[in-house]
């Protein structure tokens, strides 16, 4: 791997107000650039900086997050923050500091780092693929006819309040419903003191967060989290719109009780949810489906860091063995074949020197490691090469989750 021309390193918390200043600016923020109070769930020391003497021009750092992945929770590195000081774009800044994060998450043990993409283009030059899209939706619910054979369960309850009344009861209906779905991840206390910060500012005149939970004989079963904004309109009717942050639910019973919860509040005109995973049950609820409003765009990206080791520390859902031909600019160790040898019950991923019967580039496979995309996609576009008559299939047979992935929480 080359030199980086630019000096990279941690920061110190002195330099946090530089370092979040320098991201700020480079993300368009409508925050204080020089409001430098530090995020609960920073850790300085996975922070890594560009310096241009002693300036600081380049930011980016990790959270680890332990994530629902296949085969159980595993700690995946969250990277965020990433930022380039506008005086020094395309200077080969952010290929450093990408190529040195990526050497670090591999020496700290994390096979998969995972991000939100600001824009598209940008990272799958670096291996990240897009892994787990995620739907936004759109509901006017005085239309909308929810079908009559939704299950129901007489024993499940709601309780309704601020989000910070109900903290303890939406953690866990949070964590009931996380292993569901790969790429949700547990939220720690940290995080818990960032999503409950609520600052008038960033509600953008909408009403402080509110939250629902399902309960069966006290246990909590599922969670929406959204905001309401009123609107009146000219002759005097109510126009307000509910905007859903968050639904989760560990049941089918929970989510029709909590989507018909957000539905039928009195007032409201529109219903809308930002960051739905593409199988929701939302989908399913109405007498007309076509009343739910829906567009899909990329949520969640997948990057393999130590690719041996990603491979075989999942399962998959039928046999593979295949040979995996892999181009990989940035991690050169995950670069070359691999035999992948797998089924439900475990895998092995070894070098080989066998013929491939697939060659695909490292974003391609990181995108269909959870399941949200196929690899057949990239090969009709000519993206992946089979090598050996059905092998793409068996892959994607062999990749196939029980449930879309999602990640409900942007970090």
């Amino acid at each position: 791997m080359e030199p980086a021309p630019w000096p990279i390193r941690p920061i110190t918390e002195n330099e946090y107000p530089a370092f979040i200043r320098v991201l700020r600016e480079a993300l368009l923020s409508r925050r204080d650039p020089f409001d430098g109070e530090r995020s609960a769930v920073t850790d300085v020391k996975r922070t890594l900086a560009a310096f241009d003497g002693d300036r600081i021009v380049g930011t980016t750092l990790v959270h680890a997050l332990d994530m629902a992945m296949p085969g159980g929770r595993r700690r995946v590195a969250g990277v965020s923050a990433v930022g380039v000081w506008p005086t020094h774009r395309r200077r080969g800044l952010l290929t450093s500091l990408m190529r040195r994060q990526l050497s670090d998450i591999r020496e700290a043990g994390e096979s998969t780092a995972a991000l939100f993409a600001s824009e598209g283009g940008i990272y799958g030059r670096f291996g990240y693929g897009p892994a787990a899209p995620l739907a936004q939706v759109r509901i006017r619910p005085r239309e909308a006819a929810l079908r009559p054979d939704l299950p129901h369960d007489p024993a499940l309850e709601v309780r309704f309040g601020a989000l910070h009344e109900l903290r303890e009861a939406a953690a866990a209906a949070h964590e009931a419903a996380v292993p569901h779905r790969w790429g949700g991840f547990h939220l720690t206390e940290a995080w818990w003191q960032e999503l409950l910060k609520d600052d008038e500012a960033s509600r953008g005149g909408a009403s402080a967060l509110r939250a629902a939970v399902a309960e069966r004989a006290g246990e909590p079963r599922g969670l929406v989290v959204y905001r309401t904004t009123q609107r009146w309109r000219d002759q005097g009717t109510a126009d307000s719109r509910l905007a859903v942050v968050a639904l989760h639910a560990a049941d089918p019973a929970a989510a029709a009780l909590l989507w018909r919860h957000v539905l039928e509040r009195d007032l409201v005109s529109e219903v809308a949810a930002e960051m739905v995973p593409v199988d929701d049950p939302v989908f399913r609820l109405f007498t007309d489906p076509y009343q739910v409003e829906c567009t899909v765009r990329d949520g969640l990206w997948l990057r393999l860091v130590d690719l041996r080791r990603a491979l075989a520390e999942r399962p998959y859902a039928a046999p593979v063995d295949t040979v995996l031909e892999v181009a990989d600019r940035d991690c050169p160790w995950n670069a070359g074949r691999w035999r992948l040898r797998g089924g439900p019950e475990g895998a092995a991923c070894d070098p080989t020197g066998a013929e491939p019967g697939v060659r695909l580039d490292t974003a391609h496979l990181a995108s269909a490691y959870l399941g949200g995309h196929r690899l057949s996609e990239f090969a009709d576009a000519g993206l992946v090469e089979e090598r050996s008559p059905g092998a793409v299939a068996a892959l994607d047979l062999a990749l196939t989750p029980p449930r879309a992935p999602h990640c409900p929480v942007v970090f």
